[in-house]
C-alpha cells in the first residue's frame, strides 16, 4: 500500500490530475480495507441529487460572462471614482474590485487574470513599489470568498448540510473586516510612499456609477432575493446567469451571442467540470473514511488529548493552515469538512461559525506554498518567480492571520445576526 501511495504522490507532483489521484487512492484504500468500492458511486449519486448543486454551474457561468463582458473595467472605473481620492486610493480600489469580482468568479484564478493585468500597470504608474503591488494583487485574488454568492460557501453548505442563507449572512461582517484591514494598510503605505491620488469629482463618480449600475445592482438583488425569502439559492443562481447575459449582450452589447455564447459555455463547463469531478471522487473517499470509522478515531483522540474549546480551535487553525497550503479549497472542503464537523460540534462550535473559520483558513492558503493557486497564477500573469511573489505577499498574510484570529475567537463577528 505504501509504495503505491508514494507513486501516486509523485504522479501528482508531476502533473497527474487531482481527481485521478484521489480516485485511485480511494479504490486502493477500499481494496486494502475490505470495503465495498460501490461506496464511491453511491456518493456520486448523492452529490448529483443535491438540490443546491445547480447553483454552482450557474453562478460560475455568471462570473465567466462578467469577465468576458467588460465588468472588470467598469468596476475599476467605479471604485476609482468613489475611492481613488483616498490616500493609497488605487490600492483600495484594487481591493474592492477584486473582492467584488471574486465573489462571482469563485477565486478560480479569474480575478488575477481579469483584473491583475489591468491594475498592475496602473498601480506602478502612480509609483507604488513593485513588491507591494505584486503582493496586493496576488492576495486579492481570493478576497471575496466570504461574500455571496461565493462558490466556496455554496460548496461548504452542501458538504456540511448547513443552511446556505445563514452562511451568506455570516460571511458579510468577517469579509468586510478583512477588506477594512487591508484597505487601511494600503492607505498608510500609500501615504508613506507619497503615492499620487486624485481629487474627488462628483460628475466623474456619477458617470462611473451609471456605467456600472447593472453590475452593482446584481449582488443587491441576490441578497434581497435570498434573504428576503423570495427565491432559493438555485433560483437566484439561474436569475443571476440570465441577468448578466441580458446585461452584457443586450444592454452593454459587449458580447455577441452568435459568436461568443458557445465559447463562454465551454469555458464554464471546463471550470465547473474540474470542480465537480474532484468533488465527486473526494466525497467518495470521505465516505470510505467514515465507513472505516476514521472520524470516530479522531474524535476519540481529541477527547483524550484536548479538553477545552480554546485548545481545539488553536489545533484546528494550525491543521487548516497546513491543509490550505497543500490542497485547493474545493478538494479540502469535501475531504476535510466531514472529518472536522463532528469534532467541532463535540466542543460546542456552531457549524456556521466553523464554516467561516474553515474558509478563512483556506483563503489564506491560496497564497501560501506549495499549492497556493494564487502564487502560480500570478507567476504566469506577471512573469515573476513564485518565491518572489510569496515574499511580496508576506505583509498581507500577516494581516490575514491577525484577521483569522479575530474571526476564530470572536464568534459574534460571524453570528451577529442571531
Amino acid at each position: 500500500m505504501l509504495p503505491a501511495v508514494v507513486i501516486l504522490i509523485l504522479l501528482a507532483v508531476f502533473g497527474l490530475p487531482l481527481f485521478a489521484v484521489i480516485g485511485a487512492g480511494s479504490l486502493m484504500y477500499a481494496s486494502q480495507s475490505d470495503l465495498d468500492s460501490a461506496l464511491l458511486i453511491i456518493e456520486l449519486n448523492r452529490l448529483a441529487t443535491s438540490p443546491n448543486l445547480t447553483a454552482i454551474p450557474l453562478f460560475t457561468l455568471a462570473g465567466v460572462i462578467l469577465a468576458a463582458g467588460g465588468a472588470p473595467q467598469r468596476l475599476i472605473r467605479l471604485f476609482n471614482g468613489l475611492l481613488g481620492w483616498l490616500p493609497g486610493g488605487l490600492a483600495v480600489v484594487a481591493i474592492a474590485a477584486c473582492a467584488f469580482f471574486t465573489s462571482f468568479s469563485g477565486a478560480s484564478g479569474v480575478t488575477i487574470l481579469a483584473l491583475g493585468g489591468l491594475l498592475y500597470p496602473v498601480l506602478m504608474k502612480v509609483h507604488y513599489p513593485e513588491r507591494l503591488t505584486l503582493g496586493l494583487l496576488t492576495t486579492s485574488g481570493s478576497l471575496g470568498l466570504l461574500f455571496p454568492p461565493s462558490l466556496a460557501i455554496l460548496l461548504y453548505g452542501i458538504v456540511a448540510g448547513v443552511n446556505i442563507d445563514d452562511l451568506f449572512i455570516a460571511g458579510i461582517v468577517p469579509g468586510t473586516v478583512l477588506m477594512l484591514m487591508l484597505g487601511t494598510y494600503a492607505a498608510f503605505t500609500g501615504a508613506r510612499f507619497n503615492v499620487k491620488h486624485h481629487t474627488f469629482h462628483l460628475h466623474t463618480a456619477w458617470r462611473a456609477a451609471k456605467g456600472a449600475s447593472g453590475d452593482i445592482l446584481l449582488p443587491i438583488l441576490i441578497i434581497i432575493g435570498i434573504f428576503g425569502g423570495f427565491v432559493t439559492v438555485s433560483e437566484a443562481a439561474a436569475g443571476t446567469a440570465l441577468y448578466v447575459l441580458v446585461l452584457e449582450a443586450g444592454i452593454h452589447r459587449t458580447i455577441a451571442l452568435r459568436s461568443q455564447l458557445i465559447p463562454l459555455f465551454a469555458d464554464t463547463a471546463i471550470l465547473v467540470g474540474s470542480i465537480l469531478i474532484i468533488l465527486g471522487v473526494a466525497m467518495g473517499l470521505t465516505n470510505l473514511m467514515i465507513d472505516a470509522q476514521i472520524p470516530m478515531r479522531l474524535l476519540d483522540w481529541m477527547q483524550n488529548s484536548v479538553d477545552t474549546q480554546l485548545k481545539f480551535l488553536i489545533l484546528l487553525n494550525l491543521f487548516l493552515l497546513a491543509v490550505g497550503a497543500m490542497m485547493d479549497i474545493f478538494s479540502a472542503t469535501v475531504v476535510i469538512v466531514p472529518l472536522i464537523l463532528p469534532l467541532a460540534q463535540r466542543f460546542g462550535i456552531d457549524p456556521v461559525h466553523l464554516g467561516i473559520i474553515f474558509l478563512a483558513n483556506l483563503e489564506i492558503g491560496y497564497s501560501t506554498p506549495p499549492v497556493g493557486i494564487n502564487l502560480f497564477i500570478a507567476s504566469q500573469r506577471f512573469q515573476k518567480p513564485v518565491l518572489s511573489l510569496f515574499r511580496a505577499t508576506l505583509p498581507f498574510l500577516v494581516l490575514m492571520l491577525a484577521w483569522l484570529m479575530l474571526v476564530t475567537y470572536i464568534p459574534v463577528l460571524s453570528l451577529w445576526w442571531r
